[in-house]
């Protein structure tokens, strides 16, 4: 496996994406109330994130309370122009893989060759429930993962393909057209387990994704640059995934390591920080919350700056709230200047 273009702007710096999701508000409680129209509202991101320089733009896959990410996909396609397409990350259980490679393939036709495909097995147990796909161990999730990309890159080949293993079957499929990209869509698998998961990514994968190692206390009570025992953690899990990269043979450069944040917010001042925390959340102490990032593009470039430092190259950040341009504007124009 060459390590893929997409993988190979590392060497230009550290990138950014957007992921964005369409949730007005999200109290301790966790109720979600989405935007009258969250469709309009991701289209209106995208063009924003588009214009503003960043790398990437994503949705996620949680059917019962957002978008469908391939419509969402298509649709950003037809009024993006540069940007990464993609997700972090499409649930494997929710489609087969033939299916997965026929959506992948016509949007990356449809961006002109801009579509990453990020994979991961799962954890919205009540979503695994509501549409009676078995919610079955990690383990098993992972392997058909794991035959799930071995269908995806034999499709996009445009060859009949044959493979017959423990969780999916295919019989002489033929996928036309194939993915425009050379030499086909980047894959990346998300997770951060050291035995399974990385050795996954060492194996099928373009990049990893996983973030922080634990979330703080309390949102407000964070030291946004690590401290020394998280990045150290950080750095040891990107070791593993080196030792696997060596196990089978492989340079460890060909995998992008990417981080994610599970919700940024940002404010020109501390107080209109923690104010716009106040309309979301009424603790910073519930679980969701304790994942916010929330501060002033000061704070915010210090949060990177040290992960930078620690080894990550690409950073995916989740907007849960697409309407937040400020926080787009501010991260693009006062904070990814200074780290490239």
């Amino acid at each position: 496996m060459a390590r893929h273009p997409w993988v190979a702007q590392a060497d230009d710096g550290p990138r950014f994406g957007i992921q964005v999701a369409t949730h007005k508000r999200r109290t301790a409680q966790l109720e979600v109330t989405l935007h009258d129209d969250p469709l309009m509202v991701q289209m209106a991101a995208g063009r924003l994130i588009e214009e503003l320089g960043y790398d990437g733009l994503f949705l996620h896959d949680h059917p019962g309370f957002s978008p469908d990410p391939w419509l969402g996909l298509a649709a950003l396609a037809a009024v993006t122009e540069r940007v990464t397409l993609g997700s972090v990350v499409f649930c494997v259980p929710y489609r087969h893989p033939v299916y997965l490679a026929r959506l992948a393939t016509d949007v990356d036709n449809l961006s002109r060759g801009r579509l990453m495909v990020g994979l991961g097995i799962g954890w919205a147990v009540p979503e695994f429930v509501n549409m009676e796909i078995p919610f079955t161990k990690a383990s098993v999730r992972q392997a058909g993962l794991a035959e799930a990309v071995e269908i995806i890159k034999g499709l996009w080949t445009g060859e009949h393909y044959s493979f017959k293993g423990t969780h999916y079957t295919v019989d002489g499929m033929q996928l036309a057209p194939r993915p425009i990209q050379s030499p086909r869509p980047p894959i990346m698998i998300a997770g951060g387990g050291e035995r399974t998961t990385l050795r996954q990514v060492a194996l099928y994968a373009d990049a990893s994704n996983f973030g922080d190692l634990a979330a703080p206390e309390s949102t407000f009570e964070r030291d946004f640059s690590g401290s020394a025992a998280s990045t150290e953690a950080m750095r040891a899990r990107m070791d593993v995934l080196n030792g696997h990269c060596e196990a089978v043979g492989r340079p460890h450069e060909e995998v992008l390591k990417t981080h994610f944040v599970s919700w940024l917010m940002m404010a020109p001042t501390e107080a209109e920080a923690r104010a716009k925390f106040d309309t979301y959340f009424e603790t910073d102490r519930s679980p969701f919350a304790r994942g916010v990032l929330a501060g002033t593009p000061e704070q915010i470039a210090t949060y990177y700056r040290a992960r930078i430092e620690a080894g990550m190259q690409y950073f995916v950040i989740q907007m849960l709230d697409g309407a937040d341009h400020e926080t787009l504007e501010l991260f693009a124009r006062e904070v990814m200047p200074g780290l490239r």
